[in-house]
Protein backbone atom coordinates (compact mmCIF):
# COMPACT_ATOMS: atom_id res chain seq x y z
CA UNK A 1 0.00 0.00 0.00
CA UNK A 2 1.09 3.25 -0.73
CA UNK A 3 1.37 5.43 2.36
CA UNK A 4 -0.50 8.56 3.05
CA UNK A 5 0.33 11.44 5.03
CA UNK A 6 -1.21 9.99 7.83
CA UNK A 7 0.45 7.22 8.41
CA UNK A 8 4.82 7.12 9.68
CA UNK A 9 6.02 5.11 7.06
CA UNK A 10 5.17 8.14 4.69
CA UNK A 11 7.72 10.13 7.08
CA UNK A 12 10.43 7.23 7.03
CA UNK A 13 13.58 8.31 5.06
CA UNK A 14 14.50 4.93 4.89
CA UNK A 15 11.11 3.54 4.34
CA UNK A 16 11.04 5.84 1.24
CA UNK A 17 14.63 4.91 0.01
CA UNK A 18 13.83 1.47 -0.13
CA UNK A 19 10.78 1.98 -2.07
CA UNK A 20 11.57 4.87 -4.96
CA UNK A 21 14.57 2.35 -5.29
CA UNK A 22 12.26 -0.41 -5.84
CA UNK A 23 10.63 1.76 -8.57
CA UNK A 24 13.23 3.03 -10.02
CA UNK A 25 14.03 -0.50 -10.63
CA UNK A 26 10.91 -1.41 -12.67
CA UNK A 27 11.15 1.78 -14.14
CA UNK A 28 14.16 0.77 -15.94
CA UNK A 29 12.88 -2.31 -16.90
CA UNK A 30 9.99 -1.00 -18.38
CA UNK A 31 10.67 2.56 -20.05
CA UNK A 32 7.56 2.95 -21.13
CA UNK A 33 7.61 6.59 -19.78
CA UNK A 34 10.69 6.86 -21.43
CA UNK A 35 11.16 11.23 -23.20
CA UNK A 36 7.45 11.56 -20.87
CA UNK A 37 9.23 14.51 -19.18
CA UNK A 38 12.50 16.01 -17.50
CA UNK A 39 12.38 13.84 -14.42
CA UNK A 40 12.26 10.48 -16.46
CA UNK A 41 14.91 11.92 -19.09
CA UNK A 42 17.16 12.26 -16.64
CA UNK A 43 16.61 9.18 -14.14
CA UNK A 44 17.16 6.70 -17.33
CA UNK A 45 20.13 8.93 -18.50
CA UNK A 46 21.87 8.03 -15.15
CA UNK A 47 20.84 4.43 -14.74
CA UNK A 48 22.39 3.81 -18.22
CA UNK A 49 25.52 5.64 -17.10
CA UNK A 50 28.88 3.11 -16.89
CA UNK A 51 28.87 4.18 -13.04
CA UNK A 52 25.74 2.82 -12.34
CA UNK A 53 25.15 0.41 -15.15
CA UNK A 54 21.27 -0.29 -14.62
CA UNK A 55 21.74 -1.23 -10.84
CA UNK A 56 19.05 0.91 -9.40
CA UNK A 57 20.69 0.75 -5.87
CA UNK A 58 23.24 2.55 -7.56
CA UNK A 59 21.78 6.18 -7.55
CA UNK A 60 23.01 8.77 -5.34
CA UNK A 61 20.96 10.62 -2.84
CA UNK A 62 21.42 13.78 -5.26
CA UNK A 63 20.08 12.09 -7.87
CA UNK A 64 17.24 11.20 -6.30
CA UNK A 65 16.84 14.83 -5.48
CA UNK A 66 17.35 16.08 -8.89
CA UNK A 67 14.49 13.66 -10.34
CA UNK A 68 12.60 15.17 -7.30
CA UNK A 69 13.18 18.63 -8.75
CA UNK A 70 11.94 17.74 -11.90
CA UNK A 71 9.04 16.28 -11.23
CA UNK A 72 6.60 18.94 -12.17
CA UNK A 73 2.92 16.82 -11.17
CA UNK A 74 1.97 16.55 -14.24
CA UNK A 75 0.34 12.95 -13.17
CA UNK A 76 0.85 11.37 -16.91
CA UNK A 77 3.01 9.09 -15.71
CA UNK A 78 0.42 7.23 -13.84
CA UNK A 79 -2.02 6.58 -16.21
CA UNK A 80 0.89 5.74 -18.80
CA UNK A 81 2.44 2.79 -16.17
CA UNK A 82 1.17 -0.55 -16.01
CA UNK A 83 2.14 -0.93 -12.59
CA UNK A 84 -0.29 0.97 -10.51
CA UNK A 85 -2.86 -0.13 -8.06
CA UNK A 86 -4.27 -2.87 -7.91
CA UNK A 87 -1.27 -4.60 -9.57
CA UNK A 88 1.18 -6.13 -7.08
CA UNK A 89 4.22 -3.36 -7.95
CA UNK A 90 1.82 -0.66 -6.55
CA UNK A 91 3.13 1.85 -8.47
CA UNK A 92 2.25 5.59 -8.07
CA UNK A 93 5.27 7.79 -9.04
CA UNK A 94 3.46 11.41 -8.67
CA UNK A 95 2.07 10.35 -5.12
CA UNK A 96 6.35 8.67 -4.45
CA UNK A 97 7.46 11.90 -5.64
CA UNK A 98 5.12 14.16 -3.32
CA UNK A 99 6.48 12.08 -0.08
CA UNK A 100 10.27 12.91 -1.25
CA UNK A 101 9.58 16.49 -1.48
CA UNK A 102 7.64 16.25 1.77
CA UNK A 103 10.06 14.37 3.32
CA UNK A 104 12.94 17.48 2.05
CA UNK A 105 10.49 20.11 3.39
CA UNK A 106 10.42 18.98 6.26
CA UNK A 107 13.89 18.24 6.99
CA UNK A 108 15.37 20.80 5.01
CA UNK A 109 12.71 23.86 5.43
CA UNK A 110 11.23 25.34 2.26
CA UNK A 111 13.07 27.52 0.03
CA UNK A 112 12.18 31.56 -0.03
CA UNK A 113 11.00 31.47 -4.05
CA UNK A 114 8.40 28.40 -2.96
CA UNK A 115 6.53 30.15 0.20
CA UNK A 116 6.69 33.43 -1.75
CA UNK A 117 4.86 31.30 -4.73
CA UNK A 118 2.74 29.58 -2.41
CA UNK A 119 1.59 32.99 -1.14
CA UNK A 120 -1.12 32.98 -3.74
CA UNK A 121 -3.76 34.59 -1.69
CA UNK A 122 -1.57 37.62 -0.35
CA UNK A 123 -0.29 38.66 -3.83
CA UNK A 124 -3.29 38.22 -5.75
CA UNK A 125 -4.87 40.82 -3.18
CA UNK A 126 -1.93 43.24 -2.98
CA UNK A 127 -1.79 42.67 -6.84
CA UNK A 128 -5.70 43.02 -7.53
CA UNK A 129 -6.13 46.11 -5.68
CA UNK A 130 -3.33 47.66 -6.89
CA UNK A 131 -3.27 46.23 -10.45
CA UNK A 132 -3.35 49.95 -12.40
CA UNK A 133 0.20 50.20 -10.88
CA UNK A 134 1.29 46.35 -10.56
CA UNK A 135 0.89 45.59 -14.16
CA UNK A 136 2.69 48.07 -15.82
CA UNK A 137 5.43 47.63 -12.79
CA UNK A 138 5.92 44.30 -13.48
CA UNK A 139 6.90 44.86 -17.05
CA UNK A 140 10.07 46.92 -15.85
CA UNK A 141 13.74 44.90 -16.35
CA UNK A 142 14.67 46.28 -12.97
CA UNK A 143 11.42 45.13 -11.27
CA UNK A 144 11.19 41.90 -13.07
CA UNK A 145 14.96 41.10 -12.12
CA UNK A 146 14.39 41.64 -8.01
CA UNK A 147 11.22 39.58 -8.21
CA UNK A 148 13.64 36.94 -10.07
CA UNK A 149 16.12 36.64 -7.13
CA UNK A 150 13.47 37.34 -3.98
CA UNK A 151 10.47 34.73 -5.82
CA UNK A 152 12.05 33.29 -8.34
CA UNK A 153 9.95 33.71 -11.24
CA UNK A 154 12.55 34.00 -14.54
CA UNK A 155 12.79 37.45 -15.35
CA UNK A 156 11.58 36.14 -19.07
CA UNK A 157 8.14 34.62 -18.00
CA UNK A 158 5.21 36.53 -19.50
CA UNK A 159 3.29 37.29 -15.88
CA UNK A 160 -0.84 37.40 -16.23
CA UNK A 161 -2.03 40.74 -15.25
CA UNK A 162 -3.74 41.35 -12.30
CA UNK A 163 -7.28 42.38 -12.35
CA UNK A 164 -8.30 45.51 -11.11
CA UNK A 165 -11.75 43.46 -9.64
CA UNK A 166 -11.90 40.09 -9.00
CA UNK A 167 -14.34 37.44 -9.36
CA UNK A 168 -15.16 37.08 -5.31
CA UNK A 169 -15.76 41.16 -5.19
CA UNK A 170 -17.80 40.65 -8.31
CA UNK A 171 -19.86 37.78 -7.62
CA UNK A 172 -20.98 39.36 -4.27
CA UNK A 173 -23.53 42.06 -6.03
CA UNK A 174 -26.39 41.07 -6.35
CA UNK A 175 -26.69 38.54 -9.82
CA UNK A 176 -29.37 37.96 -11.73
CA UNK A 177 -30.65 34.03 -11.42
CA UNK A 178 -31.92 31.61 -14.22
CA UNK A 179 -35.56 32.77 -15.63
CA UNK A 180 -36.46 29.12 -14.97
CA UNK A 181 -34.53 27.20 -12.13
CA UNK A 182 -33.81 23.85 -13.29
CA UNK A 183 -30.65 23.13 -10.13
CA UNK A 184 -28.25 24.82 -8.48
CA UNK A 185 -24.92 24.10 -8.41
CA UNK A 186 -21.80 25.38 -6.67
CA UNK A 187 -18.22 27.72 -8.65
CA UNK A 188 -14.85 27.03 -6.95
CA UNK A 189 -13.48 29.75 -9.24
CA UNK A 190 -9.90 29.10 -8.59
CA UNK A 191 -7.25 31.70 -7.45
CA UNK A 192 -5.85 31.90 -11.26
CA UNK A 193 -9.28 33.23 -12.33
CA UNK A 194 -10.21 35.23 -8.86
CA UNK A 195 -7.21 37.20 -9.05
CA UNK A 196 -5.84 37.25 -13.00
CA UNK A 197 -9.21 36.24 -15.30
CA UNK A 198 -12.36 36.90 -13.36
CA UNK A 199 -13.72 36.47 -16.84
CA UNK A 200 -13.43 33.19 -17.35
CA UNK A 201 -15.45 32.54 -14.50
CA UNK A 202 -17.94 35.02 -15.36
CA UNK A 203 -18.42 33.57 -18.49
CA UNK A 204 -19.14 30.56 -16.19
CA UNK A 205 -21.81 31.52 -14.48
CA UNK A 206 -23.66 33.13 -17.70
CA UNK A 207 -22.98 29.75 -19.29
CA UNK A 208 -24.74 27.98 -15.94
CA UNK A 209 -27.64 30.54 -15.58
CA UNK A 210 -28.60 30.60 -19.47
CA UNK A 211 -28.99 27.41 -18.60
CA UNK A 212 -31.76 27.45 -15.59
CA UNK A 213 -28.94 26.92 -12.75
CA UNK A 214 -28.76 29.06 -9.99
CA UNK A 215 -25.08 29.17 -9.17
CA UNK A 216 -23.67 29.92 -5.42
CA UNK A 217 -19.96 30.91 -5.16
CA UNK A 218 -18.96 29.72 -1.63
CA UNK A 219 -16.38 31.27 0.62
CA UNK A 220 -13.16 29.39 -0.59
CA UNK A 221 -9.31 28.83 -0.53
CA UNK A 222 -6.73 28.49 -2.75
CA UNK A 223 -6.45 24.19 -3.62
CA UNK A 224 -3.23 24.26 -1.94
CA UNK A 225 -1.62 22.86 -5.02
CA UNK A 226 0.93 25.50 -5.19
CA UNK A 227 2.12 24.57 -1.44
CA UNK A 228 1.19 20.92 -1.94
CA UNK A 229 4.33 20.97 -4.92
CA UNK A 230 6.75 21.83 -2.77
CA UNK A 231 6.26 19.31 0.03
CA UNK A 232 3.54 21.57 2.56
CA UNK A 233 1.84 18.41 4.14
CA UNK A 234 0.52 20.26 6.87
CA UNK A 235 0.03 23.79 4.79
CA UNK A 236 -2.46 21.90 2.28
CA UNK A 237 -4.58 20.19 4.66
CA UNK A 238 -4.87 22.91 6.53
CA UNK A 239 -6.56 24.81 3.69
CA UNK A 240 -8.30 21.80 2.61
CA UNK A 241 -9.93 21.67 5.77
CA UNK A 242 -11.05 25.23 5.35
CA UNK A 243 -12.52 23.77 1.94
CA UNK A 244 -14.08 21.13 3.52
CA UNK A 245 -15.77 23.03 5.79
CA UNK A 246 -16.74 26.10 3.32
CA UNK A 247 -18.53 23.37 0.99
CA UNK A 248 -20.15 21.41 4.07
CA UNK A 249 -23.72 22.87 3.47
CA UNK A 250 -23.19 22.57 -0.60
CA UNK A 251 -21.63 19.01 -0.11
CA UNK A 252 -25.01 18.12 2.64
CA UNK A 253 -27.50 19.23 -0.13
CA UNK A 254 -25.72 17.36 -2.79
CA UNK A 255 -25.22 19.85 -5.04
CA UNK A 256 -22.35 19.52 -7.46
CA UNK A 257 -19.12 21.74 -7.01
CA UNK A 258 -17.45 22.88 -10.59
CA UNK A 259 -14.04 23.97 -11.09
CA UNK A 260 -12.81 26.04 -13.64
CA UNK A 261 -9.18 24.70 -13.50
CA UNK A 262 -8.37 21.16 -14.17
CA UNK A 263 -5.73 21.21 -11.30
CA UNK A 264 -8.43 22.60 -8.79
CA UNK A 265 -10.54 19.82 -9.72
CA UNK A 266 -7.61 17.22 -9.68
CA UNK A 267 -6.73 18.40 -6.32
CA UNK A 268 -10.40 18.40 -4.98
CA UNK A 269 -11.29 14.94 -6.12
CA UNK A 270 -8.37 12.84 -5.82
CA UNK A 271 -5.99 14.98 -3.05
CA UNK A 272 -8.38 15.84 -0.60
CA UNK A 273 -9.48 12.34 0.02
CA UNK A 274 -5.20 11.09 -0.14
CA UNK A 275 -5.08 14.09 2.08
CA UNK A 276 -7.42 14.05 4.88
CA UNK A 277 -9.15 10.37 4.67
CA UNK A 278 -12.80 10.11 4.73
CA UNK A 279 -13.00 13.80 6.05
CA UNK A 280 -12.31 14.57 2.10
CA UNK A 281 -14.49 12.46 0.68
CA UNK A 282 -17.07 14.75 0.27
CA UNK A 283 -15.67 17.24 -1.39
CA UNK A 284 -14.12 15.04 -3.70
CA UNK A 285 -16.94 12.88 -4.64
CA UNK A 286 -19.38 16.26 -5.36
CA UNK A 287 -16.35 17.90 -7.58
CA UNK A 288 -16.55 18.20 -11.62
CA UNK A 289 -14.98 19.58 -14.07
CA UNK A 290 -17.22 22.25 -15.74
CA UNK A 291 -17.32 20.82 -18.70
CA UNK A 292 -17.66 17.69 -17.77
CA UNK A 293 -21.07 19.10 -15.85
CA UNK A 294 -22.34 20.71 -18.83
CA UNK A 295 -21.88 17.33 -20.83
CA UNK A 296 -23.67 15.67 -18.08
CA UNK A 297 -26.27 18.25 -18.48
CA UNK A 298 -26.27 17.44 -22.69
CA UNK A 299 -26.68 13.31 -21.94
CA UNK A 300 -29.86 14.58 -19.65
CA UNK A 301 -31.15 16.16 -22.68
CA UNK A 302 -31.24 19.87 -20.61
CA UNK A 303 -28.30 21.56 -22.32
CA UNK A 304 -29.52 24.32 -24.74
CA UNK A 305 -27.47 23.27 -27.65
CA UNK A 306 -29.24 26.45 -30.17
CA UNK A 307 -26.00 28.06 -30.46
CA UNK A 308 -26.25 31.47 -32.36
CA UNK A 309 -22.47 31.83 -33.48
CA UNK A 310 -19.70 29.46 -34.92
CA UNK A 311 -16.58 29.89 -34.98
CA UNK A 312 -14.14 28.01 -37.68
CA UNK A 313 -11.15 25.84 -36.78
CA UNK A 314 -10.24 26.01 -33.21
CA UNK A 315 -7.09 24.10 -31.39
CA UNK A 316 -8.32 22.73 -28.03
CA UNK A 317 -5.39 21.87 -25.96
CA UNK A 318 -5.98 18.86 -23.26
CA UNK A 319 -4.51 19.79 -20.22
CA UNK A 320 -2.66 17.13 -18.27
CA UNK A 321 -4.65 17.27 -15.41
CA UNK A 322 -7.42 17.28 -17.17
CA UNK A 323 -6.61 13.96 -18.97
CA UNK A 324 -5.38 12.59 -15.88
CA UNK A 325 -8.50 12.78 -14.38
CA UNK A 326 -10.18 9.92 -17.00
CA UNK A 327 -12.99 11.50 -17.40
CA UNK A 328 -12.51 11.11 -21.39
CA UNK A 329 -12.48 14.57 -23.51
CA UNK A 330 -15.51 16.48 -22.20
CA UNK A 331 -14.49 19.66 -23.31
CA UNK A 332 -13.71 19.19 -27.20
CA UNK A 333 -16.96 16.94 -27.08
CA UNK A 334 -18.75 20.24 -26.00
CA UNK A 335 -16.79 22.56 -27.97
CA UNK A 336 -18.26 20.12 -30.75
CA UNK A 337 -21.77 20.63 -30.04
CA UNK A 338 -21.18 24.20 -31.87
CA UNK A 339 -22.29 24.39 -35.30
CA UNK A 340 -19.56 24.93 -38.39
CA UNK A 341 -16.71 24.98 -35.84
CA UNK A 342 -14.05 22.06 -36.21
CA UNK A 343 -12.15 20.75 -33.56
CA UNK A 344 -8.25 19.85 -33.51
CA UNK A 345 -7.66 18.20 -30.01
CA UNK A 346 -3.75 19.18 -28.88
CA UNK A 347 -2.80 16.15 -26.60
CA UNK A 348 0.82 17.36 -25.40
CA UNK A 349 1.87 18.59 -22.08
CA UNK A 350 2.27 22.17 -21.98
CA UNK A 351 5.04 22.34 -19.43
CA UNK A 352 3.95 24.48 -17.47
CA UNK A 353 2.02 23.13 -14.79
CA UNK A 354 1.76 25.76 -11.95
CA UNK A 355 4.62 27.43 -10.73
CA UNK A 356 7.62 24.78 -12.20
CA UNK A 357 7.44 26.72 -15.65
CA UNK A 358 7.48 29.95 -14.01
CA UNK A 359 10.50 29.33 -11.83
CA UNK A 360 14.15 30.78 -13.22
CA UNK A 361 15.23 26.80 -12.91
CA UNK A 362 13.34 25.38 -15.26
CA UNK A 363 11.71 28.17 -17.49
CA UNK A 364 13.89 27.45 -20.47
CA UNK A 365 13.33 23.56 -19.76
CA UNK A 366 9.88 24.53 -19.71
CA UNK A 367 9.65 25.54 -22.90
CA UNK A 368 11.29 22.80 -24.16
CA UNK A 369 8.50 20.42 -23.30
CA UNK A 370 6.37 23.06 -24.94
CA UNK A 371 8.26 22.87 -27.93
CA UNK A 372 5.74 20.19 -29.32
CA UNK A 373 2.63 21.98 -28.31
CA UNK A 374 3.42 25.40 -30.24
CA UNK A 375 4.07 22.67 -32.75
CA UNK A 376 0.96 21.10 -33.35
CA UNK A 377 -1.43 24.75 -32.35
CA UNK A 378 1.06 26.45 -35.33
CA UNK A 379 0.18 22.83 -37.96
CA UNK A 380 -3.49 23.53 -36.63
CA UNK A 381 -4.07 26.85 -38.39
CA UNK A 382 -6.84 27.60 -36.40
CA UNK A 383 -8.66 30.50 -35.81
CA UNK A 384 -9.06 30.45 -32.21
CA UNK A 385 -7.23 28.77 -29.33
CA UNK A 386 -8.74 27.28 -26.31
CA UNK A 387 -7.59 25.56 -23.21
CA UNK A 388 -9.36 24.31 -19.99
CA UNK A 389 -6.21 25.41 -17.78
CA UNK A 390 -5.11 29.50 -17.34
CA UNK A 391 -1.54 28.71 -16.62
CA UNK A 392 -1.10 26.73 -19.74
CA UNK A 393 -3.04 29.16 -21.72
CA UNK A 394 -0.29 31.44 -20.13
CA UNK A 395 2.89 29.17 -21.76
CA UNK A 396 0.54 28.93 -24.84
CA UNK A 397 0.65 32.76 -25.43
CA UNK A 398 4.22 33.13 -24.39
CA UNK A 399 4.53 30.52 -27.43
CA UNK A 400 2.12 31.79 -30.08
CA UNK A 401 1.75 35.48 -28.92
CA UNK A 402 -2.03 34.46 -28.98
CA UNK A 403 -4.25 34.17 -26.03
CA UNK A 404 -6.09 31.48 -25.71
CA UNK A 405 -10.03 30.79 -24.63
CA UNK A 406 -11.46 28.52 -21.76
CA UNK A 407 -14.41 26.53 -23.25
CA UNK A 408 -17.11 28.19 -21.20
CA UNK A 409 -15.92 31.25 -22.92
CA UNK A 410 -16.46 29.52 -26.23
CA UNK A 411 -19.40 28.77 -25.05
CA UNK A 412 -20.85 32.12 -23.63
CA UNK A 413 -19.73 33.34 -27.24
CA UNK A 414 -21.92 30.58 -28.96
CA UNK A 415 -24.61 31.67 -26.90
CA UNK A 416 -24.14 35.42 -28.28
CA UNK A 417 -22.84 36.65 -24.98
CA UNK A 418 -19.57 38.28 -25.01
CA UNK A 419 -16.28 36.55 -23.52
CA UNK A 420 -17.01 37.55 -20.12
CA UNK A 421 -20.39 36.56 -20.13
CA UNK A 422 -22.06 39.93 -20.59
CA UNK A 423 -24.59 40.79 -23.23
CA UNK A 424 -22.72 41.05 -27.07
Amino acid sequence: MIPTPSDPAFWSATEFQKDITKIFDVCNGCRRCFSLCPSFDFMFERLDTDAVDGDAEKLTSGDTDHILDLCYQCKLCYNHCPYTPPHRFDIDFPRQMLRGKAQQAKVRGTKLQDRVMGSVHLVGQVGSMTAAIANPTNKLAPVRLAIEKVAGVHRKRNLPQFAGRTFQSWAKKKRPGPVEKKGKVALFYTCTVNYYMPEIAKAAVAVLVHNGLEVIVPPQKCCSMPILDYGDIDGSKKWARQNVDNFAQVVAEGTPILALGPTCSYVLKHDYPYLLGEEGDGVGNATLDICEYLMRLHGEGELDTEFSQSFGKIAYHLPCHLKSQNIGFKSRDLLRLIPDTEITMVDRCSGMDGGWGMKRDYYELSLKVARKMFNDIEDAEADMLVTDCPLAGVQIEEGTQRRPLHPVQVLAMAYGLNPDGSKA
